[in-house]
Formats: structure tokens, C-alpha cells, sequence
């Protein structure tokens, strides 16, 4: 056993391995690695240097436009610049979904899972191929509206185009820092400084967080330039350590032939052992505690400092919770496996990201769960391209118990495979947002789950009638209180009166984009008058929303917090200000491309009400 000294050294050692795989963020490091920053580019002849718009966007976690244009879509970013170096609100950019922190104050916002690390900031992302394989030596990402929701970019070692793809993919950081703020919404030019590689690359990655912007992010394209040969310099770049490389000789350690992500613990390993030092005279339950503020990585090599240390790093207690989604870049059907015997007590889940282009197989995912999904009340899989049928049956046999399910964006998930989840009864929180199921699957789905709470059906461009879809909702699952409907384009005035006298709880209603609703039926009126715990709702893009519908708002839903009315040409500023004067905890409010409020209207407005972020976007 490891007395209390070298345990601690273990400590320090963890510590400086983990500095030395984040040395991106433009701390020097010394010694070779500092030779090799200050040479990234220079070092490079010009002449020589290949430079390269995206030709395809590959894949991506969210987006504001819909599945059927290119307006606000992420596929925008394929090919040369469309409005840089403009500035401002465009619809030939590519815009993600949320922005800002208003999201995370919804009903609708999901729990943050405990021990996730804080160097992982990512929200969203987006994947682009280019033409030609290259050695890095510059990213340049064109961002026109917004700038500052970068935090991550990476680059793999595999060639989406080749026919026979390499057994081991491989992804790099290029470069990674903070969320940041900037204050100017004007466009720049992001072209950080980027880590060397040592293979070459057209496949790169571009990770977000908009949390501290104050509107809607937006890129225009992405510039890769690189060398057709590894630059000389890169042949000195100091060695990445990463959670997939941690593996030695010791008897009671897994190894792989990828590496380990987490260490065998053996039957002897549960007995109780001296030599400790302090550690020993230590109640268990102080150590769990101590424990417990680890990542997974750090706990796999925390377990390696001594059988005492071990026994605590693979007590099931440390796994009730497990998001897997910062690891996504290095999870394999062999890291699940390895996992397996500490999540016999899983209860909360998240493989979000995880295991595209073969990382994980579809039967690696239900081997997992069979063995840890017994007691699981919440599953997050979006963006999980591996999901089929049997994965998702999978999951509805081996986990009766489950009340959160997140599939948004796994938009390859065939439409069958969504009529097992009929069978999670106890379901509250769905998240379809951007797949293919199909109506009658749905359908089904709301009849036996009654007990919904969270439904988000958001650019779901498979279901042909929502007016059903809502009669239904109204009948089945009364105690709804968030309903996103975004771009559902065939939901009537009838169908939205249906909604909200049979759905009288909802908070939260987004009918963003759905615009074959008018205001001269009275269904915006209606709802006001229905919903009268309203805090949230989304009239997005909606032409036809009128004074009439904000004076019931005003009279109604005092508790309204959120309100998106952009684009409506009808809305004038007095009733905007009756509007604020009668719903004291609005904070949010969205006039963009509204043509009766100006920008001077907005600035009186502001300082009338400073609690109230007043949002009007420009163009120039």
C-alpha cells in the first residue's frame, strides 16, 4: 500500500499530466512545446500552403432554420463566404438553435450532471469535410453576428471520403478556450493559434457555447489552410496525453489494445487494507465524499494509487450519475465495457455525442444497457448516429423505470424505431427534436405516456397532421406544462385551441415558425386567456400577431417571463409597453424585424424597463 505521501505526489502527477493536455489555451509550457507555438505558422513557406473553403457539412447538433431551406441552417457553411465581411442578422448564415442563458431558466432545461469536468464547455457543434488532406497550419472561422460561442476545435484523422475507412479514428484538439463575451456584434475573423498535428487532416470541428452572447450567433464559412507534408517543426510537439492512453503492466489494471478508461477492480481488491497512512483512519464515507468531486478520467487514474484509493474509485456510489458526453471523442465499446461492473446503481445517463463513425456499435450500446439500465430514470442519446431499432427497444425492455429520454438531432434513427417508446409509461420529459418519427408512432406514444411533462417535437418533418397530433395531447396528457412545436407548419387555429383548454398547466409553449396560424381567429387570444400560468412562449416569425393578442397576454399571464414575437408587422410600441408594465417578471423580449418598433423605440423601452433584455436585431 501507498503511504500518505506518495498518495498526494499521485495527486500532483494526475495534476500535471492534465496541464499538459490542456496547454491550448496560451499558457506557455516551455522547452519544445514553446518552440512549436511560436513556429505554427512561420515555419511554413507560403508558397506551399493549401487553403481551403468547407465542401460539406457532415453533421451538427442544432439549428435554427428548418430541414427543408436553407435559411439559418448549418449546411450554409459549405463552400465560400456568402455575406462576410457584412455585418449582421442574415439568413444565408449558419445560426444554432438557443443562444444566450434564457434557455437554462425554462421549465424545459435540462439538470447538469454532477462531475462534469470544467474544462468542457460545448453546447453545440458542427462537423465540416474539405477537399484535401492537409497538415494544419490555420483555422479561420468567419463569424458575423455575435462573434465570441467558439470554445473547441478539433481535427480527425479520418477521410470521410475514402471508401475504406481506418480502424482507429483519432480526433485532436487544434485549439480550445472559454465561452466569451464580446461586446461588439460585429463581424471578425476567429483565426486562434493551433496546436500542430501529426497526421493530416479534412475533417475539422467546431464546438460552441453561446451562454454569455447577447443574441444569436452566426457563421458564414470556415477557411482551412495546411501543408500537403508534415511541416518539420511538428516532428518536436510535445506528446498529448489523453484518458484513451492510460495503461500500464500492473496485474490488476485492464489493458486494451486502445487503451483504458477505466481499471479492473479484482475480487481480493474489496479487503480492507493498512498502510494508508491517514487514509485509513478516515470514516469511508469522508473518502466517498472526496471522491466524488472527480471526473471519470480522474477517477481511473486515481485508482491506480492503491487498492484503498481503487475500492473507492469503483464503488458503484460514484456512478449513480455518469455523463459520458465530454468524452465523447475517446469513448469505445471497450470503455463501456470496462464500465459496466461500476454502474450497477446508474440512475442518470447522458452518452450525448458519443460513438459516431464506429467508436461505439450498436451492440456495444445494448450490452451496456442490459447491464446497467435497470434502475435508469433519464437517458440522454442526442446526436448517437449508432442508435437503430434494436437499440431503442433495448432501452424501453431494460429500463421501466425511465422518466427523461432525450433523441434530439438523431436524425438517422429509421421511424420504426420509435414506436417502442410507447412502452416507457412513466416517461415526463421527451425530446424529439429533429428526428423522423412519424405520426402514428407518436400517437402512440401520447396515449400510453400520459404522464408527460416536457415535449419537444421540434422540426419533427415526418408527422403530417398536428392538429391530431394536439387533440390528443389535449386528452391524454393534461399535466403538460412545456410543449415545443418550432416549425411545425401544419398545426391549425383549431388544433391550438384543442391544446390549450385541454393543456391549461403549460408554462412554456414555443409555436415559433408555425405559420399557418392566425391572429384573426383568435387562437393567440384564446390561448392567452387559457394559459394563464404562461412564462414562456414563442410567436416567432408569426406576420399576423397583433395588439389584441398582447393585451390578453398583459391581462392574463402576469408570470410571463419570455416572449418572442419577431417578424409580426401589426404589434405597435404602445402596446409593448402596457405589455411590460403588466407582466413584471418578463425578461426577455424579442421585436426583431418587427417594422411599427424602431430601434429608438426599443432604446426607450430599455430604459424604461432595464430588467427587460429587449432584443432587435440589424443588418448592414
Amino acid at each position: 500500500m501507498f503511504p500518505m505521501l506518495t498518495v498526494l505526489s499521485m495527486f500532483y502527477y494526475i495534476c500535471l499530466r492534465r496541464r499538459c493536455r490542456s496547454g491550448s489555451r496560451g499558457e506557455p509550457l516551455g522547452g519544445r512545446r514553446a518552440l512549436v507555438d511560436l513556429g505554427h505558422r512561420s515555419s511554413v513557406p507560403v508558397s506551399v500552403e493549401v487553403e481551403q473553403y468547407a465542401k460539406e457539412v457532415l453533421d451538427f447538433s442544432s439549428h435554427y432554420g428548418s430541414e427543408n431551406s436553407m435559411s439559418y441552417t448549418m449546411w450554409n457553411l459549405a463552400g465560400v463566404p456568402n455575406v462576410y465581411p457584412s455585418s449582421g442578422d442574415f439568413t444565408q448564415t449558419a445560426v444554432f438553435r438557443t443562444y444566450g442563458h434564457w434557455w437554462d431558466k425554462c421549465v424545459s432545461a435540462r439538470t447538469p450532471f454532477r462531475r462534469t469536468p470544467p474544462s468542457f464547455h460545448s453546447r453545440d457543434f458542427l462537423e465540416l469535410a474539405f477537399e484535401e488532406q492537409v497538415f494544419p497550419t490555420a483555422v479561420e472561422v468567419l463569424e458575423t453576428y455575435h462573434p465570441g460561442a467558439i470554445v473547441q476545435i478539433l481535427a480527425c484523422s479520418l477521410n470521410p471520403f475514402t471508401q475504406n475507412p481506418p480502424t482507429d479514428v483519432r480526433w485532436e484538439v487544434l485549439w480550445s478556450g472559454e465561452p466569451t463575451k464580446v461586446l461588439n456584434p460585429q463581424a471578425r475573423q476567429f483565426s486562434p493559434s493551433i496546436r500542430p498535428l501529426s497526421f493530416p487532416t479534412n475533417l475539422l470541428r467546431v464546438e460552441v457555447n453561446s451562454s454569455l452572447l447577447e443574441y444569436y450567433t452566426e457563421l458564414d464559412a470556415v477557411v482551412l489552410k495546411g501543408m500537403r507534408q508534415r511541416p518539420i517543426l511538428a516532428l518536436y510537439s510535445m506528446p498529448t496525453i489523453h484518458i484513451n492512453d492510460l495503461s500500464d503492466g500492473e496485474d490488476d489494471l485492464t489493458e486494451t489494445g486502445s487503451g483504458a478508461l477505466c481499471c479492473r477492480m479484482n475480487a481480493s481488491d474489496h479487503k480492507q487494507s493498512h498502510g494508508n497512512g491517514y487514509f485509513d483512519k478516515l470514516p469511508y464515507e469522508l473518502i466517498q465524499l472526496i471522491v466524488s468531486h472527480l471526473a471519470v478520467p480522474d477517477l481511473c487514474r486515481l485508482a491506480q494509487c492503491s487498492k484503498l484509493l481503487q475500492l473507492h474509485c469503483c464503488d458503484p456510489l460514484q456512478y449513480v450519475q455518469l455523463s459520458l458526453q465530454p468524452f465523447w471523442s475517446r469513448l469505445s465499446d471497450a470503455a463501456l465495457s470496462h464500465l459496466q461492473p461500476r454502474c450497477t446503481l446508474l440512475q442518470r445517463l447522458s452518452m450525448s455525442w458519443t460513438g459516431n463513425r464506429g467508436a461505439i456499435t450498436a451492440a456495444g450500446f445494448c450490452s451496456f444497457i442490459r447491464a446497467c439500465g435497470t434502475s435508469l430514470v433519464c437517458l440522454e442519446l442526442s446526436c448517437c448516429h449508432y442508435l437503430n431499432e434494436a437499440c431503442v427497444e433495448v432501452v424501453c425492455e431494460t429500463c421501466p423505470h425511465l422518466q427523461e429520454l432525450d433523441l434530439s438531432s438523431c436524425d438517422r434513427l429509421q421511424p420504426q424505431a420509435f414506436t417502442h417508446i410507447s412502452r416507457l409509461a412513466r416517461l415526463r420529459r421527451l425530446i424529439l427534436y429533429r428526428t423522423k418519427i412519424e405520426q402514428t408512432a407518436l400517437l402512440s406514444i401520447l396515449t400510453f405516456c400520459s404522464e408527460l411533462r416536457q415535449l419537444n417535437l421540434g422540426s419533427c418533418v415526418m408527422i403530417e397532421d398536428y392538429d391530431v397530433v394536439v387533440s390528443v395531447l389535449a386528452a391524454r396528457c393534461r399535466n403538460l406544462v412545456s410543449l415545443d412545436l418550432w416549425r411545425c407548419r401544419n398545426l391549425s387555429e383549431r388544433g391550438l385551441g384543442e391544446l390549450v383548454s385541454g393543456c391549461s398547466f403549460l408554462e412554456e409553449l414555443d409555436l415559433g415558425w408555425c405559420s399557418s396560424l392566425h391572429s384573426s381567429s383568435g387562437c393567440f387570444q384564446l390561448l392567452g386567456r387559457k394559459l394563464q400560468r404562461l412564462r414562456k412562449l414563442f410567436l416567432t416569425a408569426n406576420r399576423t400577431v397583433c395588439d389584441n393578442d398582447l393585451e390578453q397576454l398583459a391581462a392574463n399571464c402576469p408570470a410571463l417571463e419570455q416572449l418572442d414575437i419577431l417578424g409580426t408587422r401589426m404589434v405597435s410600441a404602445a402596446a409593448l409597453r402596457k405589455l411590460l408594465q403588466s407582466c413584471p417578471r418578463l425578461r426577455l423580449l424579442d421585436v426583431s424585424f418587427c417594422s411599427q418598433i424602431d430601434t429608438r423605440t426599443v432604446q426607450e423601452l430599455s430604459s424604461l424597463f432595464p430588467n427587460v433584455s429587449i432584443k432587435k436585431s440589424f443588418t448592414q
